[in-house]
C-alpha cells in the first residue's frame, strides 16, 4: 500500500487533487482511498488530504501519518513545524515553487523535486491553481499511475474548454521533470533492503 500526504492552503483543490489520485487507481483496477483533513476553514488555511492506493481493498481509516510522498501546493508550508513529519526515511517530496529542486532539497535536507506548478496553470488555465500541474509531474515521476489514467478522471470532472487546457497542463506539467526518476529511485532502495537481508541471512 502506497500512502500519500497532500498540503495546500483553502482554494488550491487540495481535496480535489487527493480524489483524482483515487479516482485514477480505480480506473487501473486498483483500489483507492482519499479524505480531507480541515484546519479552520477559510480561503488560504492549510488544509491536508491523505490517499492511500493498494492492490487490495483498504482497511484502514486513520490519517496518514508516515507518508511515502508528500505533494505541497504551496512552498511556504515547508516552513510550518510537522508538515514534513513522519516522512519514509526514503521519502519524496513534490512542491509547487520557483525555487530549483537542488535548492529546496538543500534546505530540507531531503530529496524534493519542484515544479513551477501554479505559474504553469496560470499561463494555461488563466488561474493559478497548481493541483492539475502537480499530480500530472507526481504521477510521471512515480509511475505509480499513468497520465492516461488523469487524462479519464479529469474527463468526467471537466467538460469543453476548461477539460482542454486541463489536458494541456498536465501534458505541459509531466514535461518539467525526468519521468519515472523516482520509479527508478524507489526500485533501487527495494533492491538494495533486498540485498543487504540475503547478506546478513
Amino acid at each position: 500500500m502506497i500512502e500519500i500526504r497532500i498540503h495546500g492552503r483553502g482554494g488550491q483543490g487540495n481535496v480535489v487533487a487527493a480524489y483524482l489520485i483515487a479516482m485514477a487507481a480505480f480506473e487501473e483496477g486498483r483500489y483507492g482511498q482519499a479524505f480531507p483533513n480541515f484546519g479552520a476553514e477559510r480561503r488560504g488555511a492549510p488544509v491536508m488530504a491523505f490517499v492511500r492506493i493498494a492492490d487490495k481493498p483498504i482497511q484502514q481509516r486513520n490519517q496518514v501519518l508516515a507518508p511515502a510522498f508528500l505533494i505541497v501546493q504551496d512552498q511556504a508550508l515547508l516552513q510550518i513545524p510537522g508538515v514534513t513529519d513522519g516522512l519514509l526515511a526514503n521519502g519524496k517530496i513534490l512542491v509547487n515553487s520557483n525555487l530549483t529542486s537542488a535548492v529546496i532539497s538543500a534546505q530540507l535536507r531531503k530529496e524534493v523535486i519542484a515544479i513551477p506548478a501554479a505559474n504553469l496553470a496560470k499561463q494555461v488555465l488563466g488561474r493559478p491553481m497548481p493541483n492539475t500541474a502537480l499530480l500530472a509531474a507526481f504521477f510521471s515521476l512515480t509511475g505509480l499511475l499513468s497520465l492516461e489514467s488523469l487524462a479519464k478522471v479529469l474527463k468526467h470532472r471537466f467538460k469543453d474548454a476548461v477539460l482542454e487546457k486541463n489536458l494541456q497542463l498536465i501534458e505541459q506539467a509531466a514535461q518539467q521533470i525526468q519521468a519515472g526518476l523516482w520509479q527508478r529511485s524507489n526500485s533501487n532502495s527495494t533492491n538494495q533492503e533486498e540485498a543487504v537481508h540475503a547478506t546478513s541471512t
